[in-house]
């Protein structure tokens, strides 16, 4: 069984929502909900990945119903509010703390370096990365410090919502992700401290004026974590031909989101059947980034998953669907796992 290495998952969220005495229990078994577990992992071959910490939507300014236009095209759903460091500190702790007690199970390892990931791979462990969906909990570079000091290794600025140091794109189809302005200073300042520092920066959720400055000031590959292409999908989400240039220019990498809603052509959040999406998505994504720019994020925990490919136990389809459309078992090895050590090696050293 192919390996893999997946680009961004949202089962913090699913763990902090049980008692912390039920954590174990649904993580080496899971409940019967969701799109992963340790058991289903490794009925998968997944060997690790990156587990998000995200702050929720906390309060008003934003009606949690209009996510049933999402399966309604067209749709512009504006932007969720913006969300204080003291408001997003709790839940980005517990998810992060919840983590770090995963690891004391012996069956995951938080990896802070590439040889750690190297490391937990052949031991048969799951190798753990610590990213942060949105800089809301992030006050200022001291706590960029300090969370580095505990752990994180890779930092989107921001999810869908303004941050202090950004603009994410809202929930639109078709839509352009050129949705508003760049970088704020105090986010410029994040990129280089995060370049020093040895944190990856994630592109996903990132407008497009936000990536373009990532690209001018960062010094590390380019990488978006889960995310599709535009060219195939029009979503505000997903990452235009331009983009998709500086990524590839910059030795980066694309993680393929999973998510029915960003795969398909219609922008339509309902399961679909078979593999074609995903097969044109990866094909697009190969032309423009080339074998070594091209990676998996599932977003498991996180979105609408196609129905052949509904948790993580399915990817072994997903292997033989890509062999099926012609692809070999280096590539397909390229892409399962290897594209992601070797894009981690260059960002934070062998």
């Amino acid at each position: 069984m192919i390996p893999v290495f997946d680009g961004h998952n949202d089962f913090l969220q699913r763990l902090v929502a049980v008692p912390p005495e039920s954590r174990a229990a649904l993580w080496r078994t899971g409940d019967g909900t969701g799109h992963l577990d340790l058991a289903r992992m490794k009925a998968g071959g997944v060997a690790g990945g990156f587990f998000a910490i995200w702050v929720p939507i906390l309060d008003g300014g934003f009606d949690l119903h209009d996510f049933a236009r999402l399966s309604e095209p067209p749709f512009r759903i504006p932007p969720a509010p913006p969300i204080t460091p003291e408001a997003a500190l709790p839940h980005a702790f517990a998810q992060s703390a919840a983590l770090l007690a995963l690891a004391r199970t012996g069956t995951l390892d938080l990896c802070l370096t590439a040889a750690d990931l190297r490391r937990s791979i052949a031991a048969g462990r799951i190798a753990a990365v610590m990213h942060m969906e949105g800089a809301e909990a992030i006050a200022d570079l001291d706590a960029l410090h300090l969370w580095h000091a505990a752990g994180l290794r890779s930092l989107g600025p921001v999810w869908s919502r303004p941050t202090r140091y950004g603009h994410g794109v809202p929930f639109a189809f078709p839509c352009s992700p050129n949705t508003g302005d760049g970088l704020t200073a105090a986010g410029r300042d994040l990129v280089r401290e995060c370049n020093a520092l040895g944190i990856m920066i994630d592109l996903s959720h990132l407008n497009a004026k936000g990536s373009y400055d990532v690209a001018r000031l960062s010094d590390a590959p380019l990488v978006a974590s889960h995310s599709c292409a535009h060219a195939v999908s029009p979503s505000s989400r997903n990452l235009t031909d331009r983009q998709l240039g500086l990524i590839r220019d910059s030795g980066g990498l694309v993680g393929l989101n999973f998510a029915a809603n960003f795969l398909r052509p219609d922008g339509r959040r309902e399961p679909f059947a078979g593999f074609e999406p995903i097969l044109r998505h990866l094909d697009h994504l190969l032309e423009r980034l080339g074998e070594g720019g091209v990676a998996l994020g599932s977003d498991f925990d996180g979105a609408t998953m196609p129905t052949d490919l509904a948790d993580a136990a399915a990817l072994p389809r997903l292997m033989e669907a890509m062999r099926a459309h012609g692809y070999d078992d280096e590539l397909i090895e390229r892409i399962a796992w290897r594209n992601w050590v070797e894009v981690l090696e260059r960002t934070w050293g062998a």
